[in-house]
C-alpha cells in the first residue's frame, strides 16, 4: 500500500470545527421510539424483532445487505462509559445469540460487525449506541451500487423478522 504524507493538512485536521447539531433525544431517537412500543403490532411495525431485560435487536430499515440488524441498549446512551457492566454484557450476550441465529439460517461466509461512535466515524445515531450486524457472502458485491447507487436485498424485512422470530422461539436463551 502506497502512503501520501501530507503534513500541511494537520491544520485542518486540528483547528476547532462548527459545533455539530447535538445527538438525537428520546423523543427524536428511532430506536427510543421502538423501545417504547407495549404490544406486538408495535413491535413488528418498529422492526424490533428480540427484547431482552437491557437490550433490543431492530431490523436495519435501509440495509447493507441481507440479514443486517441493530443490537442496542434499551437505554437511551450514546457512550460505551454509560453502560453499565449488565447492559454492556447483555449486548454483547445478545450479539453472540443473534450471530449464531443468522449463521445457522442465512449460512453467510462471514460478518461485519461494528459500531460507530460519532458522527465522524459514520453515526447516524450518535446519542444511542447500537452495534451494526452485517451477514456478508463471497461474492456479495456486483456493479449495481457503483452503476446506479443501488443495493440488492434478495429477502423482505417482513421475511427476514419471520424467520427471526421463529428461531428465536425455539433457541434456549443467551
Amino acid at each position: 500500500m502506497d502512503h501520501l504524507w501530507a503534513p500541511w493538512r494537520l491544520s485542518y485536521v486540528a483547528a476547532p470545527k462548527e459545533k455539530p447539531p447535538p445527538p438525537a433525544t428520546g423523543d427524536e431517537c428511532f430506536l427510543c421510539r421502538c423501545v417504547a412500543g407495549k404490544t406486538l403490532e408495535e413491535d413488528r411495525a418498529n422492526l424490533l424483532v428480540h427484547r431482552t431485560e437491557l437490550s433490543v435487536v431492530v431490523l436495519n430499515r435501509f440495509p447493507y445487505n441481507n440479514g443486517h440488524l441493530l443490537i442496542a441498549p434499551k437505554a437511551h446512551k450514546g457512550e460505551l462509559a454509560e453502560l453499565t457492566p449488565d447492559e454492556l454484557l447483555d449486548l454483547q450476550l445478545l450479539l453472540r445469540k443473534m450471530l449464531a441465529i443468522l449463521q445457522k439460517r442465512m449460512n453467510p461466509d462471514g460478518f461485519n460487525i461494528g459500531l460507530n461512535l460519532g458522527r465522524a466515524a459514520g453515526a447516524g445515531l450518535p446519542g444511542h449506541l447500537h452495534w451494526h450486524i452485517v451477514p456478508r457472502w463471497n461474492g456479495d458485491t456486483n456493479f449495481m451500487p457503483v452503476f446506479s447507487d443501488t443495493r440488492v436485498i434478495v429477502q423482505s424485512l417482513d421475511a427476514l423478522y419471520d424467520l427471526l422470530l421463529e428461531e428465536l422461539a425455539v433457541e434456549p436463551p443467551a
